[in-house]
């Protein structure tokens, strides 16, 4: 390792990271200063990474937890020859730019995922871990081994005291990803204050007893950096926690190892004396010629390590073209939809059964024809049905299993499932009931956000659950899901949809899906053939029960409440018509045309019924329509003497529509 020129880079460095928080005044230079000795080691020598092809197979996955101080990861990327030029970096935080204030998953070549939330990160980086370690486990062969790489997180004491890490790390010890390094940027400082206000456990013996080997080094000594990254690379059994001693805003003297040094301030105020301090010229954005050339050997070196892995892979290829082909498809592989839905049987026509019942048997033939497909919950598969049969379990030895025991980490769950997804390799699915979606909502809404294509499998989805009581009855958060833009909630009323809302899933490659399932029975509605409710649900809303006369009325529904509005359309008369709107995602993006077939301007007489709050009906009935919802919290009695008492009955409909 060539320390002199590593340490002009990291100075460098830090001098693009307060040039382009100076020019916007806006941003965080105490991460980027802190910590550029350890992106020199990392982007300056160790990482295993092609900048001319970012994403390919065996790369080493770099994630910035602390995505706050992302100018460290735009100053690594761009000197280290990734598609990201000095413009993008003076563009820093700007409209448009490939250099917004937190890092974006797809806007940035060499971002693996995307952070803010403080935790998220070192989440997505086990999600990663379990992907790669899959994977590894599946296609490698004793002739030709195309996955040995690392997944290594930057995370700092923010990071660190997140629940959402702790959950991940907890997991990541158990099933002993050894293939997991997290750099901890340990200054002992937080936004409002020095981290002694707010913590004081030992964080080394915390990750000790969860099952990670650790390590304490100087944060700013090259060579006690390698020496520390070279060591838990080649360690096994055990995740590897880097503790690594460092000063925030290094190199700002006025505030370096204080509070003040977090944010932009020091960059605004000082960002002269501090260009000086670094040994920087009066040039804003400087980087020298010795170091544009030590990085461009560098590429040049990693492009030929590359070569050398392409070569090997292509022998791999040529001598398994059945897991290759399996290998390259990936998660990203559009399915046959109709292929899909002939694979699931019918139900039988007077059956009645729960959705989530009803969503294990689906699972099933999907899980047969997608092998990419994984599976997993929040100690609940007993209860959420979603278990893959004979798909084996992800355990330490046996890392080729399908289905994944999460514990009761529901946040932890959704930050891996994230992982999981970003790498691309597998079809990330995880459950947990309904009410606890607010425990990943975090997690839930970043998906949404970077177009990640999880599904969640929510069970008892309302206050059908009865007994458990207004705890577990989720009245609100069924809409409370609706309204995270790109989340598609699928709430399907019987068997027939409840298979269109797996294949209407499973189809989706840009955004994440809810599936919302029943605890309790539900039957199903004949009044629309097996075909068309599960095309209805691809749909979004579709005509179950037609008019036979004059259409007078349009009775709106969704999940185990479609029964009582087929059950009060039999009563009102021939003029009823039922609407089941499975997804309101899916009915808004469709042709004006077909959403004026189902819900016809001319019919303003309407009515909704869903066992939840009402608020988001309002824009298919219009403020004359009447919503029977449950604008309150539930209570604890048998499911269906709650669903009555809060008025989820035919009668209700009835009279609302009289």
């Amino acid at each position: 390792m060539k320390t002199e020129i590593l340490s002009l880079a990291a100075n460098q460095a830090r001098g693009l990271a307060i040039d382009a928080v100076h020019a916007y005044k806006s941003g965080h230079v105490g991460l980027p200063l802190g910590s550029a000795e350890i992106g020199a080691v990392l982007y300056g020598h160790a990482l295993n990474v092609n900048p001319d092809e970012p994403r390919w197979l065996n790369r080493d996955r770099f994630v910035l937890s602390g995505g706050h101080g992302s100018m460290f990861l735009y100053s690594w990327l761009h000197l280290s020859g990734f598609d990201l030029s000095l413009d993008e970096l003076k563009n820093f935080r700007q409209l448009h730019s490939k250099t917004p204030g937190h890092p974006e998953f797809k806007e940035t070549d060499g971002v693996e995922s995307t952070t803010g939330p403080l935790g998220q990160g070192i989440g997505n980086a086990v999600g990663f871990a379990v992907s790669q370690k899959r994977a590894a486990a599946i296609f490698n062969t004793e002739s030709h081994i195309i996955l040995d790489n690392h997944v290594i997180a930057l995370a700092g004491d923010g990071c660190i005291q997140e629940g959402v890490a702790q959950e991940a790390s907890a997991l990541a010890g158990h099933l002993q990803l050894d293939n997991l390094i997290v750099f901890y940027d340990s200054n002992d400082v937080t936004l409002d204050a020095m981290a002694e206000k707010s913590q004081s456990e030992d964080t080394a013996q915390r990750y000790e007893a969860m099952g990670w080997d650790v390590v304490t080094i100087d944060g700013h000594d090259l060579g006690a950096i390698e020496s520390a990254f070279n060591a838990v690379k080649a360690a096994k059994g055990k995740p590897q926690l880097i503790i690594a001693k460092t000063e925030i805003a290094r190199g700002i003297p006025e505030v370096a190892g204080t509070a003040a040094g977090h944010g932009e301030s020091g960059a605004i105020k000082h960002s002269e004396n501090a260009r000086k301090n670094l040994g920087l010229p009066e040039e804003r954005f400087y980087v020298s010629e010795e170091v544009r050339a030590y990085f461009a050997e560098l590429k040049t070196d990693r492009i030929e390590n590359y070569n050398t892995w392409k070569a090997t892979y292509d022998a791999w290829k040529s001598d398994n073209p059945y897991l290759a082909a399996r290998l390259e498809a990936g998660a990203a592989t559009p399915i046959d939809v109709e292929g899909l839905l002939a694979q699931i049987p019918e139900a039988e026509s007077d059956a009645k059964l729960a959705t989530r019942a009803a969503g294990s048997n689906v699972l099933q033939p999907i899980a047969a024809a997608r092998p990419e497909l994984i599976s997993g919950s929040a100690d609940l598969h007993g209860s959420t049905k979603n278990y893959i049969k004979d798909g084996g379990d992800f355990l330490p030895g046996n890392e080729s299993g399908r289905n994944f025991l999460f514990g009761i980490r529901e946040h932890a769950m959704g930050a891996l499932l994230n992982g999981v997804a970003y790498d691309g390799i597998w079809r990330a699915s995880g459950a947990t009931f309904m009410v606890f979606a607010d425990y990943l909502r975090p997690s839930i809404r970043l998906a949404s956000l970077a177009g990640l294509p999880v599904v969640y499998i929510f069970t008892h989805d309302s206050v059908g659950v009865g007994e458990d009581g207004p705890t577990h009855q989720p009245v609100e958060t069924v809409s409370g899901l609706r309204v995270i833009p790109n989340l598609d909630v699928i709430r399907p009323c019987d068997t027939e949809e409840t298979a269109g809302a797996f294949v209407a899933a499973m189809e989706r490659l840009d955004g994440p899906t809810v599936l919302s399932l029943t605890r309790q029975g539900v039957p199903n509605i004949n009044t629309a053939s097996a075909s068309e409710r599960r095309q209805g649900v691809l749909k979004g809303g579709y005509v179950i029960k037609k008019e036979s006369g004059a259409l007078e009325v349009i009775i709106i529904a969704t999940g185990s409440e479609v029964q009582h509005a087929i059950a009060a359309a039999d009563d009102i008369g021939a003029g009823a018509r039922v609407v089941s709107m499975p997804s309101m995602l899916r009915f808004d993006s469709q042709s004006d045309d077909y959403k004026e077939s189902v819900l016809p301007a001319s019919c303003a007489k309407r009515v909704a019924i869903e066992a939840g709050v009402s608020g988001l009906w309002y824009k298919y009935v219009g403020l004359e329509g009447k919503v029977i919802g449950i604008d309150r919290f539930g209570i604890s009695a048998p499911g269906g003497t709650v669903m009555s008492e809060l008025g989820m009955a035919a009668a209700s409909v009835v009279s609302a529509a009289s």
